[in-house]
């Protein structure tokens, strides 16, 4: 009996713990489970006991590692997701909840302590009145030249250099006299905010001028722009630097920032060098480099151009039509414009389908137009021919353009200009219009069908173009059977 009495007092002590029994109940009668029995009720508790004790305990671990000695909300998540449990969200170690004790109810005396968290009351309008914090920027990497061929560009990133105002010191040792009393002296007017002193208004306009190009280019594109610049032009007879700029220009990437200085560059240059009538050697290769350095900024694929052809077709076609190139190099600087100017449309024109039209008409008129050098004819024809095989035929045949120009080149000149005008427009009928037979046979006076052809290509190419095709029936009556298609 005594075993049995020491049994059942064991069994009792052990059913006792801290999470009562009666929690349990009114959990399962909060999810609607009315027969809960003593024996499982009692081992639900003793198993949250022990879970209990098991988060603690892992808690009450990271607390000693912390070198803490109260025990926090932040132990507690850890605990948790060690024993590969959800933590628990909105409790902060910062902000910890203060919990207020309730006041006994007198009709349940039985009743233990009740214990609440008081909620903050927030006002409004305390928060609305209140200056807004702004968070600070995140933590970046970018990256920076710290130096560029030795010179270190001044960019916030690197120190900047120590200014020297050496304008400052010999004028501080100066002073101004009276024109009246020439051996007066005054000391200097010191400068106001209304009146400032010629270093200081100097000084202001560099740094806003400084300013204004650091908005838009960095001190490398710069120190580019500059070195670029220096290797292109004639001066610098260095031909390894131009061909290594020119290809730069043509295959690097990250150059559009500089773009529009470069087309600036290039269209200031073309004016200055035809200005005084680009006579001079100089000139002529000043226009060739320049000429290249649109063609590389055409056949750069990642420039964005389209913005900016409005700017480079004046200086193309101002090479092209120009009357008093140097006479070394007007005939390749008129091939380069007239190249240049077929690769824009052969790109460009479906994109905008008024470029060629407008072209055309431009070179058109400087073709068939009265007082027009010949220089200007021909450079007309080879644009022409660049745009292509139906603006030779509108501008040659239909346009008049070989008549006027035929007109005059007459039959007693043997100028080398009045041969190359000549040469480029048979070239541009032969391989735009119709191409000459292999065996020509010429036209016959005395054949009404002849005679009728050789009227009509008079009429069409005018006389000088005309007795330079009858040699050839087979193209003349090609070229005439086009001029009638259109």
């Amino acid at each position: 009996m005594s075993k049995q009495g020491a049994k059942g007092r064991a069994s009792s002590s052990q059913v006792t713990g801290v999470y009562k029994v009666d929690t349990i109940r009114d959990i399962a009668e909060s999810l609607n489970i009315t027969n809960l029995s003593e024996t499982i009720a009692s081992s639900l508790a003793s198993d949250v006991e022990y879970r209990i004790h098991q988060v603690i305990e892992e808690a009450a671990r990271f607390m000693r590692h912390a070198r803490r000695t109260t025990l926090t909300t932040s132990d507690i998540d850890h605990a948790l997701r060690i024993l590969n449990i959800e933590p628990l969200y909105g409790h902060s170690p910062h902000h910890p909840p203060t919990f207020r004790r309730a006041l006994p109810f007198p009709q349940y005396s039985s009743a233990g302590a009740v214990y609440f968290v008081e909620d903050e009351e927030i006002d409004f309008d305390r928060v609305l009145r209140e200056e807004k914090i702004t968070l600070p920027k995140g933590v970046n990497w970018t990256a920076h030249w710290l130096a560029v061929e030795g010179v270190q560009p001044l960019i916030p990133e690197n120190p900047p250099a120590i200014a020297r105002d050496v304008d400052a010191e010999p004028r501080a040792g100066k002073t101004s006299t009276s024109p009246s009393r020439p051996g007066a002296v005054f000391p200097p007017t010191p400068p106001s905010s209304d009146r400032p002193s010629p270093i200081q208004s100097a000084k202001q306009q560099q740094q806003q001028q400084q300013q204004l190009v650091k908005q838009v280019l960095s001190r490398e594109l710069q120190l580019y722009y500059t070195r670029l610049t220096s290797s292109l032009l004639p001066p610098s007879s260095d031909f390894a630097k131009r061909a290594a700029a020119l290809a730069s220009l043509r295959h690097d990437a990250g150059l559009q920032a500089l773009l529009p200085y470069l087309v600036r560059w290039v269209g200031e240059g073309v004016v200055g060098a035809l200005k005084g009538g680009a006579q001079s050697e100089g000139d002529g290769k000043v226009l060739e480099v320049l000429l290249a350095v649109t063609g590389a900024l055409l056949d750069n694929a990642t420039l964005f151009v389209e913005p900016y052809l409005h700017q480079l077709l004046p200086p193309i076609l101002s090479t092209l039509l120009h009357s008093a190139l140097p006479p070394s190099h007007a005939t390749h600087l008129r091939t380069t414009a007239a190249q240049i100017l077929s690769h824009l449309l052969t790109h460009y024109s479906t994109t905008y389908p008024s470029l060629s039209p407008r072209i055309m008409k431009t070179l058109l008129l400087a073709l068939i137009s009265q007082g027009k050098s010949r220089g200007t004819r021909e450079g007309a024809i080879r644009g022409l021919m660049g745009v292509g095989k139906e603006a030779v035929r509108k501008g040659l045949v239909e346009g008049g353009g070989a008549k006027v120009v035929g007109s005059e080149c007459y039959a007693g000149e043997m100028g080398s200009l009045a041969d190359s005008v000549m040469v480029r427009l048979q070239d541009a009928l032969l391989f735009m219009l119709h191409p000459r037979s292999a065996d020509p046979v010429p036209l016959d006076v005395g054949l009404e069908a002849d005679g009728s052809a050789i009227a009509q290509v008079r009429e069409v190419l005018g006389d000088f173009f005309a007795q330079r095709l009858v040699g050839d029936s087979a193209w003349v009556r090609g070229i005439l059977a086009g001029a009638t298609e259109s």
